[in-house]
């Protein structure tokens, strides 16, 4: 399956689980009755999705995100996912903007202005350089440049957001830097002479 299918697919997951979520059970079953005759389904797509039988994962982590689709709010998405640097909650911006926020609100692409502007709404410090923040998380893998001034989260980002944050409570742990080894510096040689 190609990146494109797999964003696609995800993308319809999306679509029906958000057409679904306010309806009540009994108007969920119809829908779904409805679908699998119109599109000639096997009649084991069931609409308890609980436990999942063998679904391939990325269908299983999608559903695990669909519980952002409850997130209004961009001080929600940080509580949630409890960024630990400007560069994660960069990404989180990011994410809101593009998948969370009300449909009129949404955009792609993020600028230096969205970012200072969703730092603040959300309650989190500012960094002292904003002005070199999204190029370093261009850097760091978590952006792609789309025009000038211009960043779009890539797919990098996008799975440090739904997939690996917050990190070190149960999540990934942070990475942990190691002490830097003496390599026989001039001082350390002179001193052993």
């Amino acid at each position: 399956m190609t990146d494109k299918e797999v964003d696609q697919e995800v993308e319809a997951i999306r679509t029906i689980s958000a057409a679904l979520h306010p309806l009540d059970e009994a108007a969920k079953q119809r829908v779904m009755d409805y679908v699998i005759k119109r599109y000639s389904l096997s009649a084991s797509a069931s609409l308890n999705l609980s436990p999942l039988p063998a679904i391939a994962k990325s269908a299983q982590d999608y559903l695990a995100e669909s519980s952002f689709s409850q997130i209004s709010h961009i001080r929600q998405l940080k509580d949630l996912k409890k960024p630990k640097t400007a560069i994660e909650m960069a990404a989180l911006v990011a994410y809101f903007l593009s998948d969370l926020s009300p449909e009129a609100e949404r955009k792609q692409t993020v600028t230096t202005k969205d970012i200072e502007t969703y730092f603040k709404i959300a309650g989190y410090r500012l960094p002292t350089a904003l002005q070199q923040l999204l190029g370093n998380a261009k850097n760091a893998g978590y952006f792609d440049l789309v025009g000038v001034g211009e960043y779009k989260l890539n797919a990098v980002g996008y799975n440090l957001v739904v997939h690996n944050l917050p990190r070190g409570e149960g999540g990934i742990p942070l990475v942990q830097r190691r002490p830097r080894r003496n390599n026989g510096s001039k001082k350390s040689r002179a001193r052993s002479k």
